[in-house]
């Protein structure tokens, strides 16, 4: 993934705030939420514990909510 941002300034020539083509933000968001799937579940190991696939399952529906 090349990120390629356009950044906003301020009149002071500050860097404020970024744009991503909403692709590139589609990935980063979808990586950062597998990722905290990820460590939610590596936290919770003595739990009761899902297959990858109820896991996933889980995880849609909970997406699904928000």
């Amino acid at each position: 993934m090349q990120l390629q941002p356009n950044y906003i300034v301020d009149n002071h020539n500050q860097k404020i705030a970024v744009q991503l083509d909403i692709k590139t933000y589609e990935k980063i968001t979808e990586t950062l939420e597998n990722y905290a799937l990820f460590k939610f579940m590596d936290e919770n190991q003595d739990d009761e514990k899902l297959s990858l696939k109820d896991a996933k399952a889980y995880y849609a529906s909970i997406k699904k909510d928000s």
